[in-house]
């Protein structure tokens, strides 16, 4: 194996040194020999049109362009918004050349024959807009535009699926300007095919209101925009796939899609019992990743999510099923609108174990003085759990365009779910380092709950005649209700010992608890800009916020001789209330140019909030009057194209829950009784973003840097005291001087020779956290250092081979003080190679093998394993059918262990995971289009 690697790392680095040896340069000047930042510049192959090198002018109109030699006649081409085409024929390549000064005509001059019109460059910038021109970029017939996007230079999609262009992660995707299913995007990337694509749109992600209003973006993620290519835009594609394998293991999905011009309308569905989220149509690893994301390979727990609810996934094996359509359309003029709904359910059966070393301060032996003894206790728990659920998604959109002027935008959204937790035999003992058992408990638990939750967001807009002058309104609401109950049957018993004798109390219990949970939030926002010059604008914004919860809560006893539970229990029964009302009036300023862009508001929010509870007969108050400040500044320098910094600091208050402020005892939990604290103040604290992005279209190659830091004024931490017993008495107390810090690289090169194409990523986060608390009324005080470098090299010959390995290494380490250990570390790497051939013709192979090792998993957790997928497919009538056999853990080795090193404890714990299955599925593809003809009419075309 680290043979094997090294080879890996040498390749790679061997790739890193290979470069284009000829350079190509020159100057772009528009009629009147102004410079032309940002005009494209390329070579395209004679014979076909193909695209062999391209890059982009500087601000200067220079341009330089590496290549290799060609023997071929090649073509010179410039193209730039609102200027005539330059098309320049160079018989071969075999030397640099200097083309001097190109200017580019007006498009009204009279054409010659070196200018040409109506050629789309393989990538445009307009404005603050990148623009890739799809056929530029070559994939399989049958590729998804995941794969495309993945051919586009500076886009980097990493394990997790987080996609990043230049470094900016990408938080939005849209199909022709809307959200296909969702925002998230991850159904469109799956499943539309790339050949509907015309072009690929790259902006900075805006929210509604700058969208409407014409304001620049103020945060620092990225949108991309698919638009689909006219002719293709009238039609009907999906896909079908059903499976079934070894274990009784099944898959099955199914989408359809009718795009008729506005109208469009999807249909999906799924269902499978392999941890899948079932819309991904991938033929090679298309549903592997659940399995494999279940495991210690990255953070996700195979679930997904759609307009912000989150379907299906964590620990265990999940049998999940789902139904969705989605509607848009523009069915009255100038009103935009977009629908959808969902059903799925999801039912996750896990085995859990678990091992925790708790840590408290270090206390001196009372018989031996001097001398420090460790307190530490150690908790080990299994269970067997079923979590069972279901829900109903309704969305809906609505843009309104009233005038030139006035738009309203509308979005309800509504959910309907419920949870059905249940925990079978489940066992929990604690003991100290010498084994001597402190409490120890075993019973069955479960909890069920129904829970609504409607939000909506309205939002009118209104310019005035005079440039810049504009007004909004806003107004957003969600609103959140949770009625459920827990049962709770546990026998849990605690230890003392008084000179080696051992006593023990028993808590017997068998009882219920009834919950009614209501959240509600309400805000109202009025802003108004004035602009001060043509780049500075002044605005003034007045935003009210209320937001209620109430916790309603009846616990009973069983009733022995009616076997009901009728037993009114006050101590388990209690009602908590808060409302928090904030008004919030600021002032600011934008300043809007074409470089340089600056945003500060400022003011304060005066809060008023009241908390109310009733316990054993007992009614508790707590209100308080704030006057807080509020901070909020960014600014956004692009120095140049593909250059960039932007950096944000805000101030900001979180208030604290009922359940921290009210003096209400919690002891639903035997070993564990929470109780509030009403002298508990606001959680205040500092942000601060940095980001510098640079890359260089010219040399395929580009990094950025980023800078994220936290630091709490006043935090809320638990105080925690612990019995002889190892039973917990928590309560919250205010500290100051906590904070987190991350700071991260990456860096990323494409190269691309013939059908040769090298793709190289790097990268490196480190975080730092400072975590302070009360145990045993002792100050702890933690710092944690984690580092994470990674490695990604693919390597594609044409359309016939990929090969891709990649390397992360996880190091995390926290140092103690006041513990009897000072520090506590582990070591995590994981490597994964994925191959794919498209050879023989029709035959797709496909393999994705891992190795991961965790260096510190306790006694009788396995450290490492091997993770090996394999995937053969043959593509037969006219490729819209494919049959695929795939083996999911070939070698039977996969295991769902961790470990979690945090303030007061070191976590390990091993969950149920998918092992060795083989599955057969056949897919069916439909794509039909309608396209133009050269004489007139539509014609239907079959693939």
């Amino acid at each position: 194996m680290r043979n094997f690697f090294t080879f890996l790392l040498l390749f790679a680095c061997s790739c890193l040194c290979y470069s284009q040896n000829i350079t190509l340069k020159g100057v772009i000047t528009d009629p009147d020999n102004l410079p032309l930042e940002s005009a494209t510049v390329y070579l395209t192959s004679a014979k076909d049109s193909t695209v062999i090198n391209y890059t982009i002018t500087n601000s200067n109109g220079s341009w330089e362009m590496k290549t290799w030699k060609q023997d071929n006649p090649v073509f010179l081409k410039v193209s730039f918004i609102g200027f005539a085409d330059h098309k320049q024929k160079i018989e071969n390549i075999t030397e640099g050349m200097d083309f001097g000064t190109i200017k580019l005509e007006d498009r009204s001059t009279e054409l010659d024959a070196v200018v040409v019109e109506g050629e789309v460059p393989p990538i445009r910038i307009k404005s603050d807009t990148l623009e890739f021109n799809a056929s530029s970029f070559k994939v399989r017939p049958d590729s998804n535009v995941q794969t495309l996007l993945k051919q586009l230079p500076g886009v980097d999609i990493d394990e997790d699926g987080k996609i990043t262009v230049n470094g900016k992660e990408v938080n939005q995707i849209l199909v022709n300007g809307k959200p296909f299913f969702d925002k998230d995007g991850k159904i469109a990337l799956q499943n539309l095919p790339a050949e509907i694509i015309n072009k690929i749109q790259v902006s900075d992600t805006k929210t509604k209101k700058e969208e409407l209003t014409g304001q620049k973006a103020s945060g620092n993620n990225a949108s991309i925009n698919f638009t689909i290519d006219e002719d293709k835009n009238k039609g009907i594609f999906g896909k079908a796939m059903a499976g079934y394998g070894t274990d009784d293991r099944y898959e099955s999905s199914a989408i359809f899609n009718y795009f008729k011009g506005e109208r469009k309308i999807s249909i999906l569905a799924s269902s499978n019992n392999i941890n899948s989220s079932g819309f991904s149509m991938n033929e090679i690893f298309d549903s592997m990743g659940g399995g494999r994301n279940n495991s210690i390979w990255s953070s996700s727990d195979g679930s997904f999510s759609i307009n912000g609810v989150r379907f299906g996934g964590g620990s265990g094996i999940t049998t999940s099923n789902m139904l969705g359509i989605n509607y848009s359309d523009e069915l009255v003029k100038d009103v935009d609108q977009n629908i959808s709904y969902f059903y799925t359910s999801a039912d996750s059966e896990n085995n859990n174990r678990t091992e925790q070393t708790n840590f408290l301060p270090a206390t001196e032996d009372p018989n031996n003085p001097g001398t420090t003894i460790d307190p530490s206790y150690r908790t080990i728990s299994e269970s067997k759990s079923d979590n069972l659920q279901f829900a109903h998604n309704f969305n809906t959109q609505f843009e309104i365009k009233l005038d030139s002027t006035t738009q309203i935008y509308l979005q309800p959204k509504f959910v309907r779910a419920n949870n059905k937790s249940t925990n079978y035999s489940s066992r929990y003992s604690t003991k100290l380092s010498d084994n001597t058992l402190l409490n120890d408990s075993e019973g069955h638990t479960m909890t069920e709950n129904n829970n609504s939750n409607f939000t909506n967001e309205f939002i009118f807009t209104k310019a005035f005649a005079k440039k810049g002058r504009s007004i909004d309104f806003s107004f957003e609401n969600g609103n959140q209700k949770d009625d459920g109950y827990n049962l709770n049957q546990t026998v849990t018993n605690e230890y003392s010992y008084d000179n080696g004798i051992q006593s023990t109390t028993t808590d017997n219990r068998d009882q219920v608890r009834y919950n009614r949970q209501a959240d509600d939030k309400y805000t109202i926002a009025v802003e108004y800009r004035e602009p001060v010059t043509d780049s500075l604008q002044a605005k003034i914004n007045f935003n009210y916020d209320l937001q209620k919860s109430l916790a309603d809560r009846d616990g009973f006893d069983l009733d022995p001789a009616t076997g009901e539970y009728t037993i009114y229990n006050d101590s388990l029964s209690n009602y908590l209330s808060s409302k928090i009302k904030t008004f919030r009036p600021t002032a600011g300023f934008n300043i809007n140019k074409d470089k340089l862009w600056v945003n500060f508001e400022a003011g304060i929010q005066a809060a008023k909030f009241g908390a109310h509870s009733s316990y054993v007969g007992q009614n508790y108050e707590v209100n308080r009057d704030y006057v807080l400040p509020y901070l909020e500044s960014g600014i956004s320098y692009r120095m140049q194209k593909g250059k960039s910094l932007w950096a944000w600091y805000s101030y900001n208050v979180n208030y604290p829950q009922p359940t921290q402020v009210l003096p209400v005892a919690d002891i639903s939990n035997p070993l564990n009784t929470y109780t509030g604290n009403p002298d508990l103040d606001p959680q205040k604290y500092h942000n601060v973003n940095i980001s510098y992005r640079n890359y260089d279209f010219s040399t395929r190659s580009g990094y950025n840097v980023y800078v994220w830091g936290n630091y709490n004024d006043t935090d809320i931490t638990s105080f925690r005291t612990i019995n002889a017993s190892a039973k917990t008495n928590t309560t919250y107390r205010n500290i100051s001087g906590t904070y987190r810090a991350t700071i991260g690289a990456n860096w990323n090169k494409q190269i691309k020779k013939d059908a040769n194409t090298y793709r190289v990523s790097v990268g490196m986060n480190a975080n730092y956290s400072a975590s302070k608390g009360f145990l045993n009324e002792q100050l702890y005080d933690s710092k944690t250092l984690g580092i994470s470098p990674r490695f990604n090299f693919t390597y594609e010959y044409g359309e016939i081979l990929t090969i891709n390995p990649s390397y992360n290494f996880n190091y995390n380490q926290t140092n103690y003080t006041n513990y009897v250990i000072s520090e506590a570390s582990n070591v995590v790497h994981k490597f994964n190679l994925q191959t794919t051939s498209y050879w023989p013709k029709n035959v797709v192979f496909g393999n994705d093998f891992g190795y991961t090792y965790n260096s510190q998993l306790a006694d009788g957790f396995k450290k490492d394993f091997f993770l090996w997928n394999m995937s053969l497919g043959y593509n037969f009538w006219n490729d819209q059918l494919l049959f695929k056999v795939k083996v999911y853990d070939l070698l039977n080795q996969n295991i769902g262990t961790s470990r979690t090193i945090d303030a007061t404890s070191i976590t390990d714990q091993q969950n149920t995971v998918l092992k060795r299955y083989v599955m057969f599925s056949l897919t069916y593809t439909l794509k039909k289009f309608g396209g133009k003809q050269p004489g007139g009419g539509n014609s239907i075309r079959m693939w």
